[in-house]
């Protein structure tokens, strides 16, 4: 088992790639980021930046890839999976903060106009036109994916990783974590008017 978990590890070689192309003033008007990663519990002797905190939803060594492209149009993430319980229903979600070994690490949802009360319980900010919501459900072979679109972007160091809860909708238990290496329009661009 342990074995099996560290290779998973070591296979896991996160592949992180991000680019923005810029304008005549320099702001950057196109940005993407892909990563991909199998989770490992938080006790793996290799680390891992997808972290499974539930091995029966969420095995040790099922994998994972976050693609976000943004541009004038807005942006998208897109989530892929393999390995996980087949049939099971995930809610999916981008958090402020990396993952770490306690699910609550990862912060709470990141949202465009953020909820002045935290944690957000306010259908007005916990929902998925405000919030990245990529739910989805396993199919036979336990692979999934989901892509959601919004015309905004993220702000500079607001988003950090997607979690997967064990329910659809907006909250849940986290059973899994993967830290991503979120782009951002430009750390010039004010942040967004409620």
């Amino acid at each position: 088992m342990v074995a099996g978990i560290l290779t998973g590890a070591v296979a896991a070689a996160v592949l992180a790639a991000g680019g923005t192309v810029g304008a005549g003033g320099g702001a950057a008007d196109t940005y993407w980021t892909r990563a991909e990663a199998t989770f490992a519990p938080p006790t793996a002797f290799v680390p891992s930046p997808a972290v499974t905190y539930d091995m029966g939803l969420v095995p040790a060594a099922s994998w994972i890839e976050v693609v976000q492209y943004g541009g004038e149009r807005g942006t998208d993430v897109a989530v892929r999976v393999r390995g996980m319980r087949p049939g099971h229903a995930y809610g999916v979600h981008v958090h402020q903060k990396p993952c770490g070994a306690a699910p609550e690490a990862a912060g709470g949802h990141y949202q465009h106009r953020v909820d002045p009360v935290q944690p957000s319980k306010d259908p007005a900010y916990l929902n998925p036109e405000n919030e990245i919501w990529l739910d989805l459900t396993a199919g036979a072979d336990g692979s999934g994916w989901a892509r959601a679109h919004h015309d905004w972007g993220f702000r500079p160091g607001g988003a950090a990783s997607v979690v997967l809860h064990r329910e659809q909708g907006g909250a849940g238990d986290r059973v899994a974590c993967f830290t991503v290496p979120f782009g951002s329009p430009s750390a010039d661009a004010p942040p967004p008017a409620d």
